[in-house]
Parts: structure tokens; sequence; C-alpha cells
């Protein structure tokens, strides 16, 4: 018997996922409990359906991140720093204020989502990553003056 799986079932299947299954098993079990559906043509019409508008939405959120991308990468992030003899920065910039920084400029972006290499220390400008989506990473300058 072959079943569309809609929810997630560990060890079994994914949503949206259609596999065989013995009867027994896919009848008492999986469609009895909510976690599968028979694969009859019109619920494999349904999830194709589905499908297609996930990845419609899917392709234009992609689109979106890259115009933010596109409006990060403009100009840098500017913060003025205290410094000591040489030129030595006191302290570090943390993810957390490179955040709070891109919330006042009115991009609303967690702070899990900037990866800096190292710590930003020194001033001078300095690259940093931010995963806006799984496929669209920004790479910003960060610019410490005194």
């Amino acid at each position: 018997m072959k079943v569309i799986f809609i929810k997630d079932l560990k060890n079994q299947g994914k949503k949206g996922e259609v596999k065989e299954v013995k009867d027994g098993y896919g009848m008492n079990f999986l469609v009895k409990n909510g976690y599968a559906v028979p694969a009859t043509s019109g619920n494999l019409k349904h999830l194709e359906k589905e499908n297609s508008e996930k990845a419609l939405e899917e392709n234009l959120l992609i689109k979106d991140m890259q115009d933010l991308k596109k409006k990060l990468e403009l100009k840098p992030i500017v913060f003025h720093v205290k410094t000591g003899s040489q030129d030595r920065v006191f302290g570090a910039i943390s993810t957390k204020q490179i955040s709070s920084e891109l919330k006042k400029l009115g991009y609303d972006i967690d702070k899990k989502k900037i990866k800096i290499d190292g710590e930003i220390a020194s001033l001078g400008t300095h690259n940093v990553e931010v995963e806006l989506h799984k496929k669209v990473i920004a790479t910003i300058k960060v610019e410490l003056k005194k």
C-alpha cells in the first residue's frame, strides 16, 4: 500500500513523502493515527499542488533576501570605539552589537545569523557574513573608527 505522510514520523517518513508500506501497518497505524493518508490519485494531485505552492513561496523568499543582501552590502556599519595607546581597541564588537545596529538601520536580523571569523577588535574594516537564508549569505562591512 502506498501512503503520503502528512506528519513527520521518526525513522519512517517526513511530511509530504510518498512511501510503500505494508497494508496492515498503513491502515491500522499510519492512517488511523493521522500520520499518513492513502496515496490515491486525488491525494497525489493535492500533494503536487502543495509542493508547487511551497516552491513558489520559497523562490519569492529567496528573491526578497537577495534584494535585502544588495541593500546590506551597499554601505558599511560604522562603530565609534574607544582606543588606548597605540590605537588598541578596548573590548571587541559582538554579534549582538551588530544586530542592534542593523535594527537601528531598519533591518531585523537575529544575532545568531551573524557569523564573525575571530573577533573584531582592531580599527579598520572587517568583513562579516550574515546568513539571510540557507541559499543567500550577505557579506557586510563593519568599520571601527576612533
